[in-house]
C-alpha cells in the first residue's frame, strides 16, 4: 500500500495498549445506567456520551452548575454515592479510562469498579421500579436534581452488587485540568479473564466523573446462533468483531465503522486526512472509478471462531453525514483461517465498486461480492483515494 503501516497496537506510551481494544460502556457501544444514588448536578447517563466532554461557563440550572457528566450532591449524610452500568456486551475487561475534564474542585477523589452479571429478573425489577428518566444533551430535565429514595436504595442494596468482583481497586483520581484529567487503569491480571455484563461504579464520597470508558474482549457470540441459517453481523463489535490496524484515522477511528449505533455526525466514522499524492487532475476509468495512486485501509478481525471462518453473504458500507468527503470507491479482501496477524494472505472479496454521499450502499453476493475459496476471519476494507464511511455491516453464517 501507499500509505505508512500503523498499527493500532503502537500508542503513544501515556496511552495504555488496552485501549486499542473494544470500548463497551459508552452509549453509541449500547452502554446505559440502570441505576444511581444520586443525579443532582449532572446525570450519571451523561458519564457514557460519545463525545468530548464540553464546558459552558455561563449555564446554570435550578440546581447548580450545569456540568458535562455525572455530579452527585456534596454528601451530608453517611454513605458513598455508586452507580449500576450495562456494557454493551459481555465483555473480558481490561482497562478503564476516566476522565475528569472541567471538573477541577469538584471531581470525585477516589474510585473503585465491581464488575458482574444481573439476570433478566433483576434487571427487570430494575427498569420497572427505578425508572431513568431520559435526558438530553441540552435540556436539563428529566432526572436532573435527582437522587434515589432510602426504599430504592434498600432494594438494590439487597442485590449483592458490594460482593462483585473488584475489577480497579480503590484509586484516587487527578483534578479535572488539561494535564491531569485523563487517567488510565488496567485491571489486576488475575480478573482479566472474568466475562461480566454490569459494573458497579464506586465513587467515594462524592463529585464528579466527566467520561468512563471500557476497554476489552467482546464474548464471541454463542456458536449455535452462528450456526444458524439466518446471516448475522460478523463485524460488529458486540459480536467480537474489533478493528486490528489502520493506516490513517485523522479525523475518526475506523473502530467508529463497527458500532451497534448509527453514525451520530462525521465524527462518528472513520475518517482520514487527504493524500497528498492525489493528481492535480484527475480521472476516471470507463466505470467511473477515479486513477489515483493512493489509498487507505483498515483491517478487523470478525466475530467467528478463528479456527472455524465465515462465509459472507451481504456487505453494508453506510456513508451517512459524508456529504463531500466520502471515498470514491471501495473493495474488501479476506483473510482465512490459519493467517497470522503479521502474515495474512489476503484474497479478494469485492472489486473496486463506486460510492456515494450520504447512503447505505449494499452490495449482496450473487452480483458484487467475489467467490469465497475459504472461510474469512478477518477483513480489509480499502478505500480510495481518502475520505470517510460512517459504518460497515458484513452479514453471514459460520463455516
Amino acid at each position: 500500500m501507499a500509505s505508512v503501516e500503523r498499527d493500532i497496537s503502537k500508542r503513544p506510551p501515556e496511552v495504555p495498549a488496552f485501549t486499542a481494544l473494544s470500548e463497551v460502556a459508552s452509549v453509541g457501544s449500547n452502554g446505559c445506567i440502570l441505576f444511581a444514588t444520586d443525579d443532582w448536578f449532572a446525570p450519571a447517563d451523561w458519564m457514557l456520551k460519545d463525545g468530548e466532554p464540553v464546558f459552558e461557563p455561563d449555564a446554570y440550572t435550578p440546581y447548580g452548575k450545569l456540568m458535562d457528566g455525572w455530579e452527585t450532591r456534596r454528601k451530608r449524610i453517611p454513605g458513598h454515592d455508586w452507580c449500576l452500568l450495562e456494557l454493551g456486551a459481555p465483555t473480558q475487561i481490561a482497562g478503564f479510562a476516566i476522565d475528569t475534564a472541567f471538573f477541577t474542585g469538584n471531581y470525585a477523589p477516589r474510585v473503585s469498579i465491581q464488575g458482574g452479571t444481573l439476570d433478566g429478573t433483576t434487571k427487570q425489577m430494575l427498569q420497572t421500579s427505578i425508572e431513568r428518566v431520559p435526558v438530553s444533551d441540552r435540556c436539563p430535565d428529566g432526572m436532573i436534581g435527582r437522587g434515589c429514595t432510602p426504599e430504592q436504595l434498600g432494594m438494590v442494596n439487597l442485590i449483592g452488587t458490594d460482593r462483585w468482583d473488584e475489577l480497579l481497586p480503590r484509586v484516587e483520581l487527578a483534578p479535572g485540568y488539561e494535564a491531569t484529567r485523563r487517567q488510565y487503569f488496567a485491571v489486576p491480571a488475575g480478573k482479566r479473564s472474568l466475562v461480566v455484563r454490569h459494573l458497579r461504579v464506586n465513587m467515594f464520597p462524592d463529585g464528579g466523573i466527566a467520561r468512563l470508558r471500557v476497554y476489552g474482549t467482546v464474548q464471541l457470540p454463542d456458536p449455535a446462533l452462528l450456526t444458524a441459517k439466518k446471516p448475522i453481523d460478523l463485524i460488529a463489535m458486540l459480536n467480537g468483531g474489533r478493528c486490528t490496524g489502520y493506516s490513517n484515522a485523522h479525523y475518526g477511528h475506523p473502530a467508529n465503522l463497527i458500532k451497534p449505533t448509527e453514525g451520530r455526525n462525521m465524527g462518528d466514522g472513520w475518517e482520514t486526512a487527504r493524500r497528498l499524492d492525489r493528481p492535480p487532475v484527475l480521472r476516471a476509468d470507463a466505470n467511473g472509478i477515479l486513477l489515483v495512486p493512493g489509498c487507505e485501509w483498515a483491517t478487523f478481525q470478525l466475530g467467528a471462531p478463528p479456527d472455524r471462518g465465515c462465509w459472507i453473504e451481504r456487505v453494508c458500507i453506510d456513508t451517512k453525514h459524508f456529504k463531500g468527503n466520502y471515498p470514491d470507491s471501495v473493495r474488501l479482501e479476506y483473510g482465512t483461517v490459519g493467517d497470522i496477524d503479521d502474515d495474512v494472505h489476503w484474497m479478494p472479496l469485492m472489486e473496486n465498486r463506486k460510492l456515494g454521499p450520504n447512503q447505505m450502499h449494499e452490495f449482496l453476493v450473487v452480483k458484487d461480492l467475489l467467490p469465497q475459496r475459504k472461510a474469512a476471519t478477518r477483513v480489509r476494507i480499502t478505500i480510495a483515494p481518502d475520505g470517510g464511511l460512517s459504518r460497515v455491516r458484513l452479514f453471514g453464517t459460520l463455516a
